[in-house]
């Protein structure tokens, strides 16, 4: 990975890694395996990867894990590993979001670091309180919005930062998908029926799945803040409880005016994940099917195509990339650059160091913030579109 320092944090031990969920069927958590190992930052040595003793059992065997720490419960887990002396020193927490914040707070409670997916928790209540945690602890908690570590995401966010767009007008930012077009819940497809169930989910479903990833791209790309929001929520299969399509228009303070919009019942759509951002003086599009490329359009001037490790590129993006230009790097590549970010601030912490001004990660109140907005959507749609102030 072409970033500063890698020689340095080369030479540190692997951060001996456990994780939460991610057994047997689950994609995420092979997922969150693959982009810890990939920079060779961590090891998994630990785990309660399953909400049952058996087959949490069995997906350690799988994965090669001593048996004897592979546990039936992440509490047991929290426990044990706190005492050992090589016990864990982070926690990977890949589980449906109603289980974040209790899993979370058993770990940060006994000083070893989080990283969870995404939304934080499955409401905004046990968000704030699993901030309050995050913050009295000595551990560090990274959340994994992983499209935050694309090259040329951290590109866009670095060039608006220095002005390249002036002031920010407009912020459009869309992701659908398609495989939810049908009543996938009621064939008992895993994947599917954690997502559209309310008590494991939370209050949302495509806003809470996806539309939080188009929510923190927008600001963690611009920089901005949500001041209010109306929205436009829609159930469009019959029997589903959660919303699988929004609409949703943002306001931020300063002036900037936004759009966003999540679908999982948009046939043609994979992972269509997009922004545009518009200011005085230009404009950006990146387009995640393509990742390796942004296009920036000076106010009255041609396009131009910057491309990742190659021309026009900045440093944001170069410290994130791994190989030469010409040949893509992707999802796995970006999720795992959450990953690096997140092993250079535990070992800064483990030495006492000042951390790189480079080092970037979403963290707590990145996750709040999304919750918020998740609870302010379904409020705003309920109210038939009523302007709402996320977390009021």
């Amino acid at each position: 990975m072409a970033i500063e320092g890698k020689d340095e944090q080369a030479r540190e031990p692997r951060i001996r890694l456990g994780m939460v969920g991610g057994g047997a069927g689950a994609f995420i958590g092979a997922v969150h395996r693959m982009a810890a190992r990939l920079d060779d930052q961590f090891e998994l040595v630990a785990g309660a990867l399953s909400s049952t003793p058996e087959k949490a059992a069995a997906s350690g065997r799988d994965l090669g894990l001593d048996p004897s720490r592979t546990y039936g419960s992440y509490k047991d887990m929290a426990i044990r590993e706190a005492k050992l002396k090589t016990g864990i020193e982070a926690v990977s927490i890949v589980t449906p979001n109603h289980v974040h914040y209790d899993a979370a707070k058993e770990f940060l409670r006994r000083g070893i670091h989080v990283i969870c997916d995404k939304p934080l928790t499955s409401n905004l209540a046990d968000a704030k309180k699993l901030k309050k945690v995050a913050d009295e602890s000595d551990a560090l908690f990274i959340l994994t919005h992983n499209y935050t570590g694309y090259p040329m995401v951290r590109q866009a966010r670095e060039m608006i930062a220095n002005g390249d767009l002036g002031q920010i007008r407009i912020v459009q930012v869309e992701y659908p998908q398609d495989w939810l077009t049908e009543a996938v819940e009621q064939t008992g497809a895993k994947q599917a029926v954690w997502r559209t169930d309310p008590a494991q989910s939370g209050a949302g479903g495509s806003t809470g799945d996806i539309g939080t990833h188009a929510y923190n791209l927008a600001c963690f790309i611009t920089g901005l803040t949500l001041e209010s929001l109306a929205a436009d929520l829609d159930t469009f299969v019959e029997g589903r409880r959660l919303d699988d399509n929004g609409h949703v228009l943002l306001r931020f303070e300063g002036g900037a005016k936004g759009m966003l919009w999540c679908s999982q019942v948009a046939p043609g759509n994979e992972n269509g994940l997009k922004i545009r951002v518009y200011g005085t003086k230009g404009g950006i599009e990146w387009v995640q099917a393509d990742p390796n490329y942004l296009w920036f359009t000076p106010f009255g001037e041609p396009k131009r195509l910057l491309t990742r490790a190659g021309a026009g590129a900045g440093a944001a993006a170069a410290r994130v990339s791994r190989i030469p230009s010409g040949h893509p790097e992707g999802y796995l590549e970006a999720f795992a650059t959450i990953y690096t970010e997140a092993a250079r601030a535990i070992n800064a912490r483990k030495k006492g160091a000042k951390l790189d001004s480079g080092v970037v990660y979403p963290t707590v109140d990145d996750g709040v913030k999304g919750v918020a907005f998740v609870e302010a959507c379904v409020a705003s749609s309920k109210r038939n579109g009523a302007w709402v102030k996320p977390g009021a």
